[in-house]
Protein backbone atom coordinates (compact mmCIF):
# COMPACT_ATOMS: atom_id res chain seq x y z
CA UNK A 1 0.00 0.00 0.00
CA UNK A 2 1.29 3.30 -1.22
CA UNK A 3 2.26 5.54 1.67
CA UNK A 4 -0.01 8.38 0.84
CA UNK A 5 -2.73 5.69 1.64
CA UNK A 6 -1.85 4.21 4.89
CA UNK A 7 -1.26 7.92 6.57
CA UNK A 8 -4.38 8.58 5.29
CA UNK A 9 -6.18 5.60 6.15
CA UNK A 10 -4.61 6.38 9.66
CA UNK A 11 -5.54 9.96 9.93
CA UNK A 12 -9.18 9.19 8.67
CA UNK A 13 -9.79 6.33 11.50
CA UNK A 14 -8.39 8.81 14.54
CA UNK A 15 -11.07 10.44 16.65
CA UNK A 16 -11.13 13.99 17.06
CA UNK A 17 -10.81 16.93 14.79
CA UNK A 18 -9.00 16.05 11.57
CA UNK A 19 -8.19 17.09 8.00
CA UNK A 20 -6.65 16.85 4.53
CA UNK A 21 -5.20 20.24 3.75
CA UNK A 22 -4.20 18.55 -0.01
CA UNK A 23 -3.04 15.50 -1.66
CA UNK A 24 -0.39 14.27 0.72
CA UNK A 25 -0.92 17.00 3.53
CA UNK A 26 -2.74 16.31 6.71
CA UNK A 27 -3.82 18.36 10.03
CA UNK A 28 -4.85 16.82 13.01
CA UNK A 29 -5.76 19.21 15.90
CA UNK A 30 -5.49 16.99 19.97
CA UNK A 31 -7.70 18.27 22.34
CA UNK A 32 -6.52 21.11 25.11
CA UNK A 33 -7.74 18.87 27.74
CA UNK A 34 -4.73 15.66 26.07
CA UNK A 35 -2.45 18.43 25.24
CA UNK A 36 -1.19 20.47 28.52
CA UNK A 37 -4.08 22.96 28.47
CA UNK A 38 -4.29 24.58 24.73
CA UNK A 39 -5.36 22.46 21.76
CA UNK A 40 -2.51 20.85 19.82
CA UNK A 41 -2.30 21.51 16.16
CA UNK A 42 -0.16 19.06 13.87
CA UNK A 43 0.55 18.94 10.53
CA UNK A 44 1.97 16.00 8.33
CA UNK A 45 2.96 16.11 5.31
CA UNK A 46 4.95 13.51 2.50
CA UNK A 47 7.47 15.35 0.25
CA UNK A 48 10.72 14.48 -1.67
CA UNK A 49 10.78 11.08 0.04
CA UNK A 50 10.31 11.76 3.67
CA UNK A 51 7.24 12.18 6.01
CA UNK A 52 7.48 14.83 8.08
CA UNK A 53 5.54 16.19 11.20
CA UNK A 54 5.60 18.98 12.86
CA UNK A 55 3.65 20.65 15.50
CA UNK A 56 3.59 24.43 17.15
CA UNK A 57 4.50 23.90 20.99
CA UNK A 58 4.63 27.35 22.63
CA UNK A 59 4.61 31.07 21.63
CA UNK A 60 7.75 32.51 22.43
CA UNK A 61 8.20 33.57 25.80
CA UNK A 62 11.57 36.14 26.69
CA UNK A 63 12.01 33.64 29.95
CA UNK A 64 12.73 30.70 28.06
CA UNK A 65 16.32 29.87 27.29
CA UNK A 66 16.00 28.61 23.43
CA UNK A 67 19.53 27.38 23.67
CA UNK A 68 18.25 24.40 25.71
CA UNK A 69 16.16 23.21 23.02
CA UNK A 70 19.85 22.39 22.40
CA UNK A 71 20.25 20.05 24.63
CA UNK A 72 17.00 18.39 25.09
CA UNK A 73 17.89 17.61 20.84
CA UNK A 74 20.62 15.60 22.22
CA UNK A 75 18.52 13.32 24.37
CA UNK A 76 15.69 12.84 22.07
CA UNK A 77 15.27 10.26 19.25
CA UNK A 78 13.34 11.19 15.98
CA UNK A 79 11.96 14.16 16.78
CA UNK A 80 13.69 17.57 17.54
CA UNK A 81 12.73 21.26 18.96
CA UNK A 82 13.39 24.04 16.91
CA UNK A 83 13.06 27.70 17.58
CA UNK A 84 11.71 30.32 15.07
CA UNK A 85 13.65 33.94 15.02
CA UNK A 86 10.65 34.88 16.96
CA UNK A 87 11.25 32.27 19.58
CA UNK A 88 8.02 30.20 18.86
CA UNK A 89 8.73 26.66 19.99
CA UNK A 90 8.19 24.09 17.21
CA UNK A 91 8.38 19.97 17.51
CA UNK A 92 9.25 18.33 14.23
CA UNK A 93 10.29 14.63 12.92
CA UNK A 94 10.68 13.42 9.88
CA UNK A 95 11.27 9.41 8.61
CA UNK A 96 11.80 8.20 5.18
CA UNK A 97 8.38 6.83 3.51
CA UNK A 98 10.02 3.57 2.88
CA UNK A 99 9.74 3.11 6.82
CA UNK A 100 6.49 3.99 7.02
CA UNK A 101 3.69 2.12 8.22
CA UNK A 102 0.55 2.20 10.61
CA UNK A 103 2.33 1.74 13.95
CA UNK A 104 5.35 4.02 13.19
CA UNK A 105 3.14 6.63 12.18
CA UNK A 106 1.31 6.19 15.23
CA UNK A 107 4.66 6.20 17.31
CA UNK A 108 6.03 9.35 15.66
CA UNK A 109 2.80 11.25 16.44
CA UNK A 110 3.05 10.30 20.19
CA UNK A 111 6.56 11.48 20.49
CA UNK A 112 5.90 14.44 18.89
CA UNK A 113 2.90 14.96 21.02
CA UNK A 114 5.05 14.10 23.76
CA UNK A 115 7.64 16.42 23.10
CA UNK A 116 5.63 19.33 22.30
CA UNK A 117 4.13 18.27 26.18
CA UNK A 118 7.15 18.60 27.68
CA UNK A 119 7.66 22.06 26.42
CA UNK A 120 4.29 23.11 27.54
CA UNK A 121 4.60 21.26 31.12
CA UNK A 122 7.90 22.78 31.31
CA UNK A 123 7.78 26.26 30.70
CA UNK A 124 4.04 26.55 33.08
CA UNK A 125 6.47 24.78 35.80
CA UNK A 126 8.41 27.79 35.05
CA UNK A 127 6.28 30.35 35.15
CA UNK A 128 6.58 31.19 31.62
Amino acid sequence: MATVHVVNDYIEALPGETRQLAHAEWGVTVAADQAEGRPLDIGIRIREGLLRVQAFAAPADRAFDPWLLLHWNRQTRIVRFTCTRERDIWVQADLPVTQIDEERLDALLGLVAEAAGLVRRFRAAAGA
